[in-house]
């Protein structure tokens, strides 16, 4: 007879995050801790979290976060950095080594101020300058990988149980007002370092428990507008639909829910509001390709902010509680309790309704 922990858990994979509407920073040591009851969610070959609000002293320049295969390649890619960006700070990220956690790359990161210079000859705002620069580097430079490169924010993230992660990367040392996690257990795909979530571009973090079945559909329309999926993983290809819609097309975090996890056409059709009726079949007409199908459950990391969000047909566990100015969102309530034993409100999001929580404007 099969007992717990000897047969594979076929909703694997474990998300957490925290946030604070106030913009008070929290240790990671509090999101790292809410990992630990979900162990067998994952299988020791992914674990990370992203961090908002760590580094206020270069809040005004980007974060890269790089894994390097060798010294050489290191040297060859901050060559390239120095062609595009002033590099205000570059430095080791901190680590402490743990027997769980092996056969590490380099990981550095470098604080950066886009060149003048460069943006006004390419005629680029300084976010699409950015996100080029770190699609070039994680396609065309072996042995490099930009895994985080937000303002003000950061991804740790490597092989392993993500409660070893933290402990990895030190989290206890920074604080931030908002947290997510990941523990992985891939089904599809390989564990490596850099497919472990978050997925990251600019501000933006994914964390996803599920399988994308739409996968292909959804990279083949992506890659029309310059992204890249290389890692992998069918997670990478969530976070370029959400800067797509948000950044790009300039979409509001409910209408790339209404995309991504779009309503049935019945359902549309039974909604009393005709502007709301009128809004989702535009957005189910111009952006079919970008509906997400299978099971998912993800949150959404971006400055100021979370979104939880299902699966229209809620395939995934996902549950949100609330004490004071903090918001829990865990795919068990296990989670949330080690974060806060007296959560209150706590509920399961129905599926394909976004979960929004936004700091208070100038609290971050």
């Amino acid at each position: 007879m099969m007992r717990e922990g000897q047969v594979r858990i076929p909703s694997g994979c474990a998300i957490a995050a925290v946030i604070s509407r106030d913009g008070k920073r929290m240790s990671g040591e509090m999101i790292t801790e809410a990992m630990r009851p979900m162990h067998d969610r994952s299988n020791g070959l992914g674990g990370g979290f992203a961090a908002y609000g760590i580094y206020p002293e270069y809040r005004d320049f980007y974060a890269l976060h790089l894994f390097f295969d060798t010294r050489d390649t290191r040297k060859d890619c901050e060559a390239y950095l120095k062609e595009y960006f002033e590099i205000v700070h570059s430095e080791r990220i901190p680590t402490r080594k743990i027997p769980a956690i092996t056969d590490e790359p380099m990981i550095w990161r470098y604080f950066v101020d886009p060149l003048k210079s460069m943006l006004a000859s390419l005629q680029l705002d300084e976010k699409e300058f950015v996100a080029r620069i770190v699609t070039r580097i994680n396609t065309e430079m072996n042995g490099a990988y930009v895994f985080s490169s937000g303002k003000n924010m950061g991804t740790f993230k490597a092989v392993g149980f993500p409660e070893d992660v933290g402990v990895f990367y030190r989290l206890e040392e920074y604080e931030g007002y908002s947290w997510t996690a990941h523990g992985r257990y891939p089904t599809n795909t390989p564990g490596w370092w850099g497919g472990a979530h978050p997925f990251t571009l600019l501000d933006y973090s994914v964390v996803h428990n599920g399988e994308i079945s739409s996968y292909d559909a959804n990279r083949r329309f992506i890659e029309m507008f310059g992204y890249k999926c290389n890692l992998q993983t069918d997670t990478e290809v969530i976070t370029y639909i959400l800067d797509y819609l948000v950044r790009v097309q300039g979409l509001t975090l409910s209408e790339a829910a209404n995309v991504i996890a779009a309503p049935f056409w019945s359902t549309i059709e039974g909604k009393r509001d005709e502007e709301a009726r009128k809004r989702c079949a535009y957005l189910r007409t111009v952006f079919p390709s970008l509906l997400v199908t299978g099971p998912f459950s993800i949150v959404l990391g971006f400055t100021g902010g979370l979104m939880a969000l299902n699966d229209r047909l809620k395939l995934r566990s996902m549950v949100v509680g609330e004490k004071g100015d903090k918001v829990f969102i865990a795919s068990e309530e296990a989670a949330i309790r080690t974060m806060e034993p007296d959560a209150e409100n706590v509920w399961a999001p129905a599926g394909g309704e976004p979960v929004i929580v936004k700091v208070k404007e100038g609290a971050y």
